[in-house]
Protein backbone atom coordinates (compact mmCIF):
# COMPACT_ATOMS: atom_id res chain seq x y z
CA UNK A 1 0.00 0.00 0.00
CA UNK A 2 1.38 3.56 -0.83
CA UNK A 3 0.49 5.26 2.69
CA UNK A 4 1.21 2.05 4.64
CA UNK A 5 5.12 3.31 5.20
CA UNK A 6 3.31 6.67 7.17
CA UNK A 7 0.65 4.12 9.29
CA UNK A 8 3.52 2.32 10.21
CA UNK A 9 5.25 5.27 11.55
CA UNK A 10 1.70 6.69 13.46
CA UNK A 11 1.62 3.26 14.72
CA UNK A 12 5.29 3.56 16.05
CA UNK A 13 4.65 6.79 17.76
CA UNK A 14 1.55 6.51 19.54
CA UNK A 15 1.61 2.92 20.44
CA UNK A 16 -1.37 2.04 18.77
CA UNK A 17 -0.83 -1.63 18.80
CA UNK A 18 0.05 -1.70 22.83
CA UNK A 19 -3.67 -0.48 23.36
CA UNK A 20 -6.76 -2.32 24.72
CA UNK A 21 -9.24 -2.16 21.70
CA UNK A 22 -11.26 -4.44 23.32
CA UNK A 23 -11.58 -1.48 25.93
CA UNK A 24 -12.46 1.06 23.68
CA UNK A 25 -11.33 2.63 19.99
CA UNK A 26 -7.88 4.41 19.88
CA UNK A 27 -8.39 8.64 19.55
CA UNK A 28 -6.50 10.14 16.63
CA UNK A 29 -6.60 13.89 15.42
CA UNK A 30 -5.19 14.97 12.27
CA UNK A 31 -2.21 17.14 13.87
CA UNK A 32 -1.28 13.90 15.37
CA UNK A 33 -1.01 12.24 11.75
CA UNK A 34 0.63 15.09 10.72
CA UNK A 35 3.15 15.26 13.06
CA UNK A 36 3.88 11.86 12.12
CA UNK A 37 4.06 12.31 8.45
CA UNK A 38 5.96 15.75 8.05
CA UNK A 39 8.54 14.46 6.81
CA UNK A 40 7.64 12.63 4.05
CA UNK A 41 7.60 13.94 0.59
CA UNK A 42 4.50 12.92 -1.06
CA UNK A 43 1.02 14.47 -1.08
CA UNK A 44 -0.23 10.82 -0.37
CA UNK A 45 2.08 10.17 2.40
CA UNK A 46 1.09 12.81 4.43
CA UNK A 47 -2.26 14.55 3.24
CA UNK A 48 -4.87 13.38 6.27
CA UNK A 49 -7.44 13.24 4.11
CA UNK A 50 -5.85 10.75 1.86
CA UNK A 51 -4.57 8.86 4.92
CA UNK A 52 -7.88 8.01 6.04
CA UNK A 53 -9.58 7.39 3.11
CA UNK A 54 -9.92 3.87 3.29
CA UNK A 55 -13.19 2.88 1.30
CA UNK A 56 -12.42 -0.50 0.99
CA UNK A 57 -10.89 -3.39 3.20
CA UNK A 58 -8.04 -3.78 0.59
CA UNK A 59 -7.52 -0.22 0.70
CA UNK A 60 -6.43 -0.11 4.26
CA UNK A 61 -3.07 0.22 4.77
CA UNK A 62 -0.75 -3.44 6.00
CA UNK A 63 -0.85 -2.83 9.59
CA UNK A 64 -4.61 -2.18 9.78
CA UNK A 65 -5.40 -5.39 7.55
CA UNK A 66 -2.73 -7.14 9.87
CA UNK A 67 -4.59 -6.72 13.18
CA UNK A 68 -8.08 -6.29 11.81
CA UNK A 69 -7.96 -2.48 12.41
CA UNK A 70 -10.22 0.00 10.46
CA UNK A 71 -10.93 3.98 10.65
CA UNK A 72 -13.60 6.59 11.59
CA UNK A 73 -13.90 10.02 12.17
CA UNK A 74 -15.56 11.10 14.92
CA UNK A 75 -15.57 14.98 14.40
CA UNK A 76 -13.65 17.58 11.79
CA UNK A 77 -10.35 16.52 12.65
CA UNK A 78 -10.57 13.65 15.08
CA UNK A 79 -11.12 9.95 14.13
CA UNK A 80 -11.24 6.64 15.88
CA UNK A 81 -9.36 3.64 15.29
CA UNK A 82 -11.37 0.93 15.86
CA UNK A 83 -11.05 -3.08 16.18
CA UNK A 84 -13.63 -5.37 13.79
CA UNK A 85 -15.73 -5.89 11.18
CA UNK A 86 -16.45 -1.86 9.16
CA UNK A 87 -17.13 -3.08 5.67
CA UNK A 88 -19.52 -5.24 4.29
CA UNK A 89 -19.77 -7.32 1.45
CA UNK A 90 -21.33 -6.06 -1.75
CA UNK A 91 -22.12 -9.60 -3.34
CA UNK A 92 -22.89 -10.85 -6.66
CA UNK A 93 -26.15 -10.57 -7.84
CA UNK A 94 -26.88 -13.71 -8.99
CA UNK A 95 -30.63 -13.10 -10.56
CA UNK A 96 -31.13 -13.04 -13.97
CA UNK A 97 -31.39 -9.20 -15.94
CA UNK A 98 -34.26 -7.67 -16.01
CA UNK A 99 -35.40 -5.52 -18.65
CA UNK A 100 -37.02 -2.05 -17.82
CA UNK A 101 -39.30 -0.11 -19.96
CA UNK A 102 -37.96 3.77 -19.51
CA UNK A 103 -41.24 5.76 -18.38
CA UNK A 104 -39.71 8.39 -20.79
CA UNK A 105 -41.30 9.47 -24.03
CA UNK A 106 -38.43 10.77 -25.69
CA UNK A 107 -34.54 10.35 -25.74
CA UNK A 108 -32.22 11.82 -23.29
CA UNK A 109 -29.37 13.35 -25.16
CA UNK A 110 -27.26 14.50 -22.53
CA UNK A 111 -27.46 10.59 -21.08
CA UNK A 112 -24.87 9.72 -23.78
CA UNK A 113 -22.42 12.13 -22.95
CA UNK A 114 -19.81 11.16 -20.81
CA UNK A 115 -19.56 8.10 -18.07
CA UNK A 116 -20.07 9.59 -14.59
CA UNK A 117 -21.62 7.54 -11.91
CA UNK A 118 -23.66 10.79 -11.17
CA UNK A 119 -24.88 10.77 -14.42
CA UNK A 120 -25.66 6.70 -14.78
CA UNK A 121 -27.49 7.43 -11.38
CA UNK A 122 -29.93 10.49 -12.82
CA UNK A 123 -30.29 8.24 -16.14
CA UNK A 124 -31.54 5.64 -14.06
CA UNK A 125 -34.21 8.26 -11.80
CA UNK A 126 -35.14 10.02 -14.75
CA UNK A 127 -36.52 6.71 -16.57
CA UNK A 128 -37.96 5.74 -13.10
CA UNK A 129 -36.17 2.88 -12.37
CA UNK A 130 -35.16 3.77 -8.63
CA UNK A 131 -38.79 4.51 -8.54
CA UNK A 132 -39.95 0.86 -9.68
CA UNK A 133 -36.73 -1.18 -7.60
CA UNK A 134 -38.28 1.25 -4.20
CA UNK A 135 -41.56 -0.12 -5.42
CA UNK A 136 -42.58 3.88 -4.54
CA UNK A 137 -43.89 5.90 -7.54
CA UNK A 138 -43.86 9.32 -5.11
CA UNK A 139 -40.09 9.38 -4.69
CA UNK A 140 -38.16 13.11 -5.73
CA UNK A 141 -34.46 13.74 -5.53
CA UNK A 142 -34.30 16.31 -2.77
CA UNK A 143 -31.11 15.56 -1.30
CA UNK A 144 -27.22 15.87 -3.04
CA UNK A 145 -24.28 17.06 -1.66
CA UNK A 146 -21.64 17.01 1.17
CA UNK A 147 -23.54 18.10 4.73
CA UNK A 148 -22.61 17.94 8.10
CA UNK A 149 -23.90 15.41 10.82
CA UNK A 150 -25.73 16.37 13.99
CA UNK A 151 -24.15 14.42 17.11
CA UNK A 152 -25.24 10.99 17.62
CA UNK A 153 -23.88 7.84 19.40
CA UNK A 154 -23.71 4.18 18.14
CA UNK A 155 -22.20 1.38 18.82
CA UNK A 156 -19.17 -0.53 16.94
CA UNK A 157 -18.58 -3.97 17.89
CA UNK A 158 -19.65 -3.62 21.59
CA UNK A 159 -17.71 -0.29 21.61
CA UNK A 160 -19.10 3.06 22.25
CA UNK A 161 -18.80 6.17 19.83
CA UNK A 162 -19.65 9.32 19.40
CA UNK A 163 -20.01 11.71 16.44
CA UNK A 164 -20.90 15.27 15.87
CA UNK A 165 -19.94 17.62 12.53
CA UNK A 166 -18.67 14.56 10.47
CA UNK A 167 -18.98 15.25 6.53
CA UNK A 168 -21.36 13.35 5.01
CA UNK A 169 -22.13 13.35 0.88
CA UNK A 170 -24.72 10.91 -0.60
CA UNK A 171 -24.86 10.70 -4.16
CA UNK A 172 -28.64 11.02 -4.61
CA UNK A 173 -31.32 11.49 -1.72
CA UNK A 174 -35.00 10.80 -2.83
CA UNK A 175 -37.73 11.64 -0.48
CA UNK A 176 -41.72 9.57 -0.79
CA UNK A 177 -44.52 10.01 1.30
CA UNK A 178 -43.48 7.44 3.89
CA UNK A 179 -39.80 7.07 3.03
CA UNK A 180 -36.52 8.82 2.44
CA UNK A 181 -33.79 7.02 0.31
CA UNK A 182 -30.40 7.32 0.29
CA UNK A 183 -27.83 6.36 -2.38
CA UNK A 184 -24.01 5.40 -2.80
CA UNK A 185 -23.59 5.35 -5.98
CA UNK A 186 -19.87 3.44 -8.11
CA UNK A 187 -19.27 3.37 -11.20
CA UNK A 188 -17.17 0.31 -11.55
CA UNK A 189 -17.29 -2.61 -9.49
CA UNK A 190 -16.33 -3.22 -6.06
CA UNK A 191 -16.61 -6.33 -3.57
CA UNK A 192 -17.09 -4.21 -0.42
CA UNK A 193 -17.00 -0.99 1.05
CA UNK A 194 -16.80 0.64 4.70
CA UNK A 195 -20.24 0.34 6.64
CA UNK A 196 -19.63 4.27 7.30
CA UNK A 197 -20.46 5.62 3.49
CA UNK A 198 -24.46 3.86 4.64
CA UNK A 199 -24.22 4.59 8.24
CA UNK A 200 -23.50 8.43 8.52
CA UNK A 201 -26.02 9.62 6.58
CA UNK A 202 -28.50 7.35 7.60
CA UNK A 203 -28.02 8.65 11.08
CA UNK A 204 -27.95 11.82 10.17
CA UNK A 205 -31.13 12.05 7.87
CA UNK A 206 -33.21 9.66 10.28
CA UNK A 207 -32.60 12.42 13.24
CA UNK A 208 -34.57 14.47 11.28
CA UNK A 209 -37.55 12.80 9.53
CA UNK A 210 -40.27 10.14 11.29
CA UNK A 211 -40.12 8.26 7.54
CA UNK A 212 -38.27 5.12 7.40
CA UNK A 213 -34.64 5.98 5.96
CA UNK A 214 -33.03 3.07 3.30
CA UNK A 215 -29.31 3.08 2.19
CA UNK A 216 -28.99 1.92 -0.97
CA UNK A 217 -25.86 0.72 -3.26
CA UNK A 218 -26.31 1.41 -6.81
CA UNK A 219 -23.71 0.49 -9.47
CA UNK A 220 -23.76 0.73 -13.40
CA UNK A 221 -21.84 -2.54 -14.94
CA UNK A 222 -20.46 -0.79 -17.75
CA UNK A 223 -19.19 -3.93 -20.22
CA UNK A 224 -23.33 -5.21 -19.96
CA UNK A 225 -24.67 -1.45 -19.58
CA UNK A 226 -26.65 -3.38 -16.63
CA UNK A 227 -27.83 -1.55 -13.59
CA UNK A 228 -27.20 -3.12 -10.68
CA UNK A 229 -29.23 -2.06 -6.83
CA UNK A 230 -28.55 -3.64 -3.45
CA UNK A 231 -31.16 -2.24 -0.62
CA UNK A 232 -29.90 -2.33 2.96
CA UNK A 233 -31.40 -2.07 5.96
CA UNK A 234 -29.83 -1.41 10.04
CA UNK A 235 -32.10 -3.50 12.68
CA UNK A 236 -30.80 -1.37 15.03
CA UNK A 237 -29.88 2.52 14.41
CA UNK A 238 -27.61 2.38 17.19
CA UNK A 239 -25.34 -0.64 15.87
CA UNK A 240 -22.70 0.38 13.04
CA UNK A 241 -22.91 -3.50 12.62
CA UNK A 242 -26.42 -4.38 12.26
CA UNK A 243 -26.52 -4.00 8.61
CA UNK A 244 -28.04 -6.60 6.35
CA UNK A 245 -29.01 -7.26 2.58
CA UNK A 246 -33.13 -6.80 2.40
CA UNK A 247 -33.18 -6.84 -1.76
CA UNK A 248 -31.22 -6.54 -5.01
CA UNK A 249 -31.63 -6.21 -8.38
CA UNK A 250 -30.12 -6.10 -12.27
CA UNK A 251 -31.66 -4.09 -15.12
CA UNK A 252 -31.30 -2.87 -18.34
CA UNK A 253 -32.71 0.02 -19.72
CA UNK A 254 -34.68 0.10 -22.46
CA UNK A 255 -35.30 3.88 -23.53
CA UNK A 256 -36.28 5.76 -26.59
Amino acid sequence: MANSASWQKIFDDYNILQYDFGKSYFPLSAEQIKRSCQDFKKTAEKEVRILCKQDTRESRPLIFQQHGLFILPTRNGEYAICKGEGYIDIPPITSEVKTYNSKLDFHLDSSDVGDSEMQHLDFAYASSLIRTFMNDPTLLLTIRGRKYTPKFSFKVGGIQLEAESVQTEVDAGYEGKDKIVLIEAKNSAVENTIIRQLFYPYRQWQSITKKKVIPVFFERDAALNVYNMWQYEFSDENDYNSIRLVKSGRYTILGV
